[in-house]
């Protein structure tokens, strides 16, 4: 016998869930309802009244959509529907209302305030406001917050909806905004005055209604109707977050979340969100050719055929960086396998399998953390490895779950037993009776922190072997964007980084600038970087061939999780930088062997033959699970693979704001704190 409750909403019948409140029932019929404190993703606050509807049979007053739940609705007569109408004439004078005391106290800011275009309040005003005001007494005016270097504050236009409070202290885990005072009095601030230590904070610009939060980067340089907006994937971080590049011209103005329920929800990091000042600067824009022990300007033609002559009759090694699509990688494969070399992406030492996915992607979806009851972190700290990942704990622990973690101790927004800081405490936690443990939704999330060592390959195998034990499903964390569908492609060594390394006379770097090479002065080898920014790589180079980044070329990656995304160009690349696939395909034809395509479509077309589970976009490919053969790991403690969230690729470390925020974070963990 089915649960569900018919209702009469504004006359058409709907069977919803009676534990769904009635605005949500309302979006099921389609039928629109407006809002300003109410969040589906937050808890419900019911403070801003603008969602009245009229509920035919209940109380001679509107009621609050937003916190009144189906199943408290009376039955009509005879067992006939429940009614609610949202567009009847004692609903539409609710609203003017509540509009109407709204607008008592907000400024007339339109013309020069930076949510101008895409205010809730503004839109909410044209289809529910009068015309003129009753109110003739002086505005009330609010003192502005110092958030920090991210978020700018009005705080006159804030309208109380409490969606920032709610945010930081549900979803971001800090406790440093809430509201003070009563009536006119009220008002939202931080706890001492305080700036917020969060990396999501941005997230709040994006959730208040109207313009009392926006962006201080973005502050007063495009409005939204002059923005030419792209859908496409974060590189970030691992996670695969979805987000829309704006662009103005040539240039990316602003970054921000769209919604996938699988992956990030609709939040993502603040690296993710403000790191565009990084595209603009340090930028490779014209081939470069060493001499002298100098670089020098030098054209296309000329440094393509000094790369081909440098290629020829070498041993070549090409390193795979953290940022290269997988369409770069299977041509760089392609190319430096012609010429007898190898390839390798695992370029921070990581002992990832070679060919078993369940072992370097894992087992778990994403969205499986919301369901765990049971969740165990291994040399991670997702705080900083993928902060939209933690938030995503955090909401399982608010839920009920429990969190252990193996590693270093850190502030991880919730709470979690400490189980041990070492191999020895993962090997005796293998030994333990887990009892309930392994007949209830259980995750392990293994961090590269765990991989990167000597022992790497044993940890990973006494973590798959709990895993098998409980019956949990496992989750490998990766910190690097392109690592997966680089492993997909087989773009490894057998040995790993130190053996592919041994006798290399030529090293094709493609966008890895976290890797440390001999200099050539020491009789290191040979580098010809192509990349997007000045950094250590092309600080190491003899030959430089400018690249775009990721948002200048259409690329697919795939996440952490194994599933493949597609990433669209927002923008073209500076000067004359060319796409990726593009140089390794001219710089083949310079060799004598022409890679088999002309086109992006071909190249992807070949990829697909060889790795079929890539056409598959969005799509998490279930994996077969094999085991790794149980050696002894060491005795050492575990590492985490980030210590610095803000500085972790050449982007980043090209941002400005970025080095601002890292130097920010710095001095905070520095301080120390009076006792209270």
């Amino acid at each position: 016998m089915s649960n569900l409750r018919k209702l009469l909403i504004d006359g058409i019948e709907v069977e919803v869930d009676p534990n769904l409140t009635l605005i949500q029932a309302c979006e099921q019929a389609g039928v629109e309802v407006p809002r300003f404190c109410y969040h589906e993703r937050l808890s419900i606050a019911g403070n801003c009244r603008m969602c009245l509807v009229e509920v035919v049979g209940g109380p001679p007053k509107p009621a609050a959509s937003c916190a009144m739940q189906v199943k408290d609705l009376r039955p009509g007569p005879d067992g006939a529907p429940s009614v609610v109408k949202t567009n009847s004439p004692m609903v539409k004078k609710a609203r003017e209302g509540v509009m109407e005391f709204l607008l008592i106290n907000h400024p007339l800011d339109c013309p020069i305030c930076d949510q101008g275009g895409e205010c809730d309040l503004q839109d909410q005003a044209m289809a529910y406001g009068v015309d003129f005001s009753r109110y003739r007494e002086p505005k009330r005016a609010s003192d502005d917050l110092d958030l920090g270097p991210l978020v700018e504050t009005s705080m006159t236009r804030c309208i109380s909806c409490t969606r920032c409070v709610r945010f930081t202290s549900e979803v971001a885990g800090i406790t440093q905004m809430g509201q003070t005072g009563r009536g006119e009095d009220a008002e939202i601030t931080s706890y001492l005055g305080g700036t917020l230590d969060s990396n999501l904070q941005g997230n709040i610009i994006d959730l208040c209604p109207v313009g009392a939060l926006t962006s201080k980067p973005y502050a007063f340089t495009a409005r939204p109707w002059e923005l030419t907006k792209t859908e496409t994937i974060d590189v970030m971080d691992a996670l695969g977050a979805n987000i829309r590049v704006d662009t103005k011209g040539r240039e990316v103005m602003r970054i921000l979340p769209r919604n996938h329920d699988g992956v990030n929800e609709e939040w993502i990091s603040d690296k993710t969100r403000f790191v565009w000042d990084g595209l603009r600067r340090q930028r490779l824009d014209t081939p470069y050719i060493r001499e002298n022990g100098r670089l020098r300007k030098a054209g296309w033609g000329e440094a393509l055929a000094a790369a081909s002559a440098a290629l020829k009759g070498k041993k070549v090694l090409g390193l795979v960086g953290d940022l290269a699509p997988v369409e770069a990688v299977f041509a760089l494969k392609n190319l430096v396998e012609g010429l007898g070399g190898t390839v390798e992406c695992r370029t921070d030492g990581a002992r990832l399998p070679i060919g078993n996915r369940s072992a370097y992607a894992g087992t778990a979806k994403i969205e499986d953390i919301d369901s765990a009851k049971h969740i165990l972190l291994i040399g991670t700290n997702p705080r900083l490895e993928s902060p939209v990942l933690n938030a995503r704990i955090r909401k399982a622990w608010a839920a009920g779950a429990h969190v252990g973690l193996i590693g270093q101790a850190a502030d991880l927004t919730y709470d979690y037993d400490h189980v041990g800081t070492d191999r020895a405490a993962l090997v005796n936690l293998e030994n333990m009776a887990f009892g309930k443990v392994q007949d209830e939704a259980s995750i392990i999330i293994i961090g590269q922190g765990a991989l990167r060592e000597a022992d790497g390959e044993a940890v990973l195998a006494h973590a798959m072997n709990l895993a098998q034990t409980t019956g949990s499903k496992l989750l490998v964390l990766h910190t690097a964007a392109a690592r997966v569908g680089a492993m997909d492609v087989g773009a490894v060594t057998e040995g790993g980084l130190i053996a592919a390394t041994q006798g290399v006379e030529v090293i094709y770097n493609l966008g890895a600038d976290e890797v440390e090479i001999t200099p050539a002065a020491e009789g290191g080898p040979f580098v010809i970087y192509q990349g997007s920014h000045g950094d250590r790589g092309a600080n190491r180079a003899d030959i430089i061939l400018p690249a775009a980044a990721y948002t200048e070329e259409n690329g697919l990656f795939v996440n952490t999780e194994g599933r493949p995304q597609l990433a669209f160009r927002a923008g073209f690349a500076p000067g004359e930088a060319k796409e990726n696939w593009a140089i390794l395909r001219a710089l083949s034809a310079e060799l004598g062997a022409v890679q088999p395509w002309d086109s992006l479509a071909a190249l992807r077309r070949a990829l697909v033959a060889a790795v079929p589970h890539l056409a598959k976009i969005d799509t998490v490919p279930e994996n077969d699970w094999v085991p790794l053969a149980l050696r002894d790991p060491g005795v050492a403690d575990f590492r985490n693979a980030v210590t610095d969230f803000y500085l972790t690729n050449p982007i980043a470390r090209a941002s400005t704001l970025m080095a601002e925020l890292s130097a920010g974070a710095k001095a905070r963990g520095a301080t120390a704190l009076a006792a209270e």
